[in-house]
């Protein structure tokens, strides 16, 4: 299963249980990687695992929850030993319309999709630090380059990439770091149940899986920032 890789590297995934956290899991297991995986519905989590087999940690966490975070670094460093690769994933959407949705919809969102980044970035890059080496992934969006009308969900967006930047500049110049590396993964429109009813002629949750590989896969010399990815149909 490991592809003739010579040391298996441990990836921990954030929003795991479906979509695209679930999609990368299985294609990162199918390289060989040990996996972490992190969300706040166990049963579709376990289900996942005993899909992949061995060498599979589950752990629920609620990202917008800091001492849970700091629990799932823990837990994957106490399993497995090391964390290689931080997929900070996890993530959820709203109606547009600043008339829509409930003010608690709107501060879970947030909290999610900007401090729940945050959180797992903080969590994590001590050890990442301490090693030298190391790769975070932000599941960034489309909507995270351009402003939609009447989204608050875009407005997360532009902060995780934000985030991701903010973190890369972090690491070249004040940390004086020149071996973790930072990738935005920005989809377009996307098969997962993000959408109640998805349009047709959209990504399948896999192509962003199969960014994630191409992105963590390249050599220490290369550093991939930033994937954009469009249904050939979204013309924006």
């Amino acid at each position: 299963m490991n592809g003739g890789m010579a040391e298996a590297r441990t990836t921990l995934i954030t929003g795991a249980a479906s979509g695209i956290g679930a999609a990368t899991a299985r294609r990162l297991r199918e390289r060989g990687d040990r996996l972490v995986l992190a969300g706040r519905r166990e049963r579709p989590l376990t289900g996942l695992a005993a899909e992949l087999g061995d060498d599979v940690l589950v752990k629920t966490c609620d990202v917008a929850e800091w001492d849970q975070v700091e629990d799932l670094a823990a837990a994957a460093i106490e399993r497995f030993g090391a964390i290689d690769v931080v997929f900070a994933n996890a993530g959820f959407g709203a109606s547009r319309g600043f008339l829509e949705e409930s003010p608690e919809h709107w501060r879970s969102m947030v909290l999610t999709n900007v401090l729940g980044v945050a959180y797992t970035i903080r969590a994590t890059l001590p050890h990442l630090l301490a090693r030298g080496h190391g790769h975070f992934v932000i599941t960034s969006s489309v909507a995270g380059r351009r402003a939609l009308p009447g989204s608050l969900y875009s407005a997360t967006k532009w902060a995780a990439t934000a985030i991701g930047e903010a973190l890369r500049q972090e690491l070249r110049q004040m940390r004086d770091d020149d071996r973790i590396k930072v990738t935005l993964i920005e989809p377009g429109m996307v098969e997962t149940p993000f959408f109640d009813s998805p349009p047709t002629g959209v990504l399948e949750a896999g192509d962003i899986a199969a960014a994630v590989d191409y992105a963590t896969s390249q050599p220490d010399r290369v550093d991939v920032n930033e994937i954009l990815i469009r249904p050939v149909s979204q013309p924006t």
